[in-house]
């Protein structure tokens, strides 16, 4: 495909993760309105996945956060991933900690995030079951992966102040949801929790997780753009897919520059084109890097460590 010419960044672009949480407010309350008329539920049901859209985009607002990039007051930027980890069941400071080996040992076996899939010796069997459990229910697949790299014995978050940060934000999510759920047990509103908490946060849940497979799993290539799925889409309802997502589907260009905010990634876009064999050229939907990825599924792999004469699938 040809490459659409540079995007300059505009204050839209910019204020991306404002425009996704006053749309996220706004769909809530609407969601809140129709359950509260009584009217049928088949109403509510595109509300549900348009909310859930917008909380996957408000969770990459909180990946931003941790490369501290959301907001320029480093308060407000701590304060917003906090809030946000709270409400996704993460700590911001786990999250934070765990995602800087994604990044510094991208796609290796030291790689926190793309665990078991970077080592050769994790059976397929195993491979495919983490896989599945990711996929369908990654609300709670994901913060225990994270929680498994803060626990397990030799684990790379060795700060003692960033680990007592972390039992703090844990302690904290903790606290406010007792206090959440005693609210709603309270005025007994559960109808309200489920179809305008549960149920959108479970499917957007489970779309960070296909997301985060599109961007890595099945690529074993040793380079960012040869084990990274980039996405420039061609059409305006694909353009509009990634401003709601913070330029997000530009992944190869985030790992390429990782101080630059999300709004100017799409200025890059030359530097995720192909420049070697095995790099491949960006998808034009997420529907066309989908299909690559279902060939994946049924032996999930992530590295170049892979491609070495003595590692056996």
């Amino acid at each position: 495909m040809n490459p659409e010419p540079a995007i300059t960044p505009h204050w839209v672009s910019r204020s991306a993760f404002q425009i996704v949480v006053f749309l996220f407010l706004f769909s809530e309350i609407a969601l809140g309105a129709v359950l509260y008329s009584g009217a049928s539920l088949w109403w509510a049901v595109p509300l549900v996945l348009l909310v859930a859209h917008l909380m996957h985009g408000a969770a990459v607002g909180f990946h931003e956060a941790t490369h501290g990039l959301l907001r320029k007051n480093r308060r407000f930027n701590e304060f917003d991933g906090v809030l946000l980890g709270v409400f996704s069941f993460m700590s911001f400071s786990l999250y934070r900690a765990a995602h800087q080996t994604h990044h510094a040992y991208f796609a290796t076996e030291r790689d926190e995030e793309l665990w078991p899939f970077v080592f050769t010796t994790a059976p397929r069997w195993k491979r495919v079951l983490v896989a599945f459990l990711e996929l369908t229910c990654g609300i709670v697949y994901t913060p225990l992966l994270f929680l498994r790299s803060f626990l397990r014995t030799g684990s790379p978050i060795r700060s003692p102040k960033v680990r007592r940060r972390i039992w703090a934000e844990l302690g904290l999510m903790v606290v406010v949801w007792i206090g959440f759920i005693a609210a709603i047990s309270y005025w007994q509103v559960w109808n309200y929790f489920l179809w305008m908490y549960f149920a959108p946060a479970f499917i957007a849940g489970n779309l960070q997780s296909w997301r985060k497979y599109v961007e890595h799993v099945g690529l074993t290539g040793s380079t960012v753009n040869s084990a990274t799925r980039h996405i420039v889409a061609e059409g305006w309802s694909g353009r509009l897919m990634a401003f709601t997502l913070l330029h997000e589907p530009y992944h190869g260009v985030h790992h390429l520059h990782v101080g630059v905010p999300h709004a100017e990634l799409p200025h890059r876009v030359a530097d995720i084109m192909p420049k070697t064999p095995d790099e491949r050229p960006p998808f034009p939907s997420y529907r066309h890097a989908m299909l690559d990825v279902f060939r994946s599924l049924s032996d999930p792999r992530v590295g170049a460590q892979w491609h070495k004469p003595a590692n056996h699938s």
